[in-house]
């Protein structure tokens, strides 16, 4: 996608020969005659790079950078200032503030064009360390070499040429995260942003974080703009309230939105890659999740399979987080032996890959030695609760002892199936409506 620059100077002879000049060189250009103009461009659209005159009559370009900068979310954009008779201490001034350079007129074309260049690689280069910092644990594809794994990033290529929104199915731990950054990196979108969000964290103020707002000439970007021309990733969508999700399902529909506090329409071209433990199916049909926002996310559903389903590729994930946080974390290297790989091949995963990094990383540094052997494997796991341990009163009469260990069996399975009625009836062999009858019964709260 090709950057976006805001051209602002009073003088139409110099705004049309800058817009000509860059709209040759490829960028996507627009411009603005004086502040009050660039006010409202900067309102509209989030540009990538602002050229900015510092003498304009009715708002100079120091008052108007000071402006951007005190924002919430900051002079998030490089800025060039230029002028025809600029001061030692104006140019000083406009850097304080946040401004990539300053340029003097007459413009020379080559330093114009040269000085753009290097300021939108700085930015992107700025961007892409935050997002190095931010998935610093992350591997850059899925991890392993059997059959469930290569299928996923089989699908996960196939998903990636086409433009739709994606929907990630999987249990909490499963590596949804990693399977998102993979789709985005082998995608036409790969050259732009990938901006993550957890939806649990943004419940208060959801609104506000994903369409930013404005408040009389204050703007604040939210995480659509902030990822235009890429990927948005929304970790555990079905957290999110129902005024958000319909405000989502419109922007999916048209491509545009309002901020919160706004009156004009904001056109992005993102791509939304969803994600959720839940059965999003069954809470659509329980009216805890919009229907057609549910059918709008899962045009292209990927399931992500749980570790215990391809645990033959622990020996490859134990190499991988091992070396990671001997790196990054400074941890002691240690070899987990073959019987201690086994111990941990025939482990169930409730908590998936993330049970299994935390695992390796209480090892790594509360174990001493060079190597993990099974039995502190099997210590650091914990025993498994024998089935004589079940506190079931065995005195009470036979109708009473079979509702405690009804309780108990639909209790653990609702908890394993992350409160999924359909699989635990399938699991539990009998019909969804009888199953909630029972719950009811014996005072269990699906929710």
């Amino acid at each position: 996608m090709n950057a976006n620059i805001l051209v602002v100077d009073d003088e139409p002879d110099i705004r049309s020969l800058v817009q000509e000049i860059l709209q040759d060189e490829g960028y996507e250009v627009r411009v603005a005659e004086d502040g009050r103009a660039a006010q409202q461009a900067w309102q509209r659209r989030r540009p990538d790079l602002v050229l900015l005159d510092i003498w304009m009559p009715d708002l100079d370009g120091i008052s108007l950078l000071k402006q951007w900068a005190q924002e919430e979310s900051g002079l998030s954009v490089p800025v060039i200032m230029i002028s025809g008779h600029g001061t030692v201490e104006t140019a000083v001034e406009a850097t304080r503030l946040g401004a990539y350079d300053f340029l003097e007129k007459p413009l020379s074309l080559a330093k114009l064009l040269l000085t753009v260049k290097r300021a939108l690689e700085a930015s992107a280069l700025s961007q892409e360390n935050i997002g190095l910092l931010k998935r610093a644990k992350a591997p850059s594809e899925p991890i392993g070499r059997g059959q469930a794994v290569e299928q996923v990033k089989s699908q996960a290529q196939r998903i990636a040429a086409h433009d739709t929104p994606v929907l990630l199915i999987g249990e909490a731990g499963s590596g949804k995260q990693i399977i998102a950054r993979y789709i985005h990196s082998v995608s036409p979108r790969a050259s732009g942003p990938f901006v993550e969000v957890g939806v649990a964290s943004i419940l208060n103020n959801a609104a506000i974080e994903l369409f930013g707002y404005e408040e009389n000439q204050s703007v604040r970007f939210g995480l659509l703009e902030q990822a235009n021309g890429g990927s948005l990733y929304l970790d555990e969508v079905a957290d999110m309230d129902a005024a958000t999700q319909a405000k989502l399902l419109s922007a999916l529909q048209s491509q545009n939105f309002v901020r919160v506090g706004g009156n004009e329409p904001v056109t992005v071209d993102v791509r939304i890659i969803a994600a959720t433990y839940r059965d999003l199916a069954e809470a659509a049909k329980q009216g805890l999740f919009r229907e057609d926002l549910y059918y709008r996310l899962n045009v292209v559903p990927l399931h992500i399979p749980p570790l215990r389903d391809h645990c033959e590729d622990i020996p490859d994930l134990l190499e991988y987080i091992v070396s990671m946080l001997v790196e990054q974390e400074r941890l002691p290297f240690r070899r987990f032996t073959v019987s201690a790989q086994n111990v941990l091949r025939h482990y169930h995963w409730p908590g998936n890959i993330r049970e299994l990094s935390n695992l390796v990383q209480r090892l790594l540094i509360l174990g001493s030695g060079p190597e993990v052997h099974a039995d502190e494997v099997e210590a650091a796991l914990g025993k498994q609760t024998p089935k004589s341990d079940i506190p079931i009163n065995f005195n009470l009469p036979l109708r009473e002892v079979r509702e405690q260990f009804e309780k108990l069996y639909f209790q653990h399975h609702l908890s394993e199936q992350r409160g999924s009625i359909g699989k635990v009836a399938k699991i539990a062999g009998i019909e969804r409506t009888h199953l909630y009858r029972k719950l009811r019964g014996l005072g269990i709260d699906n929710k």
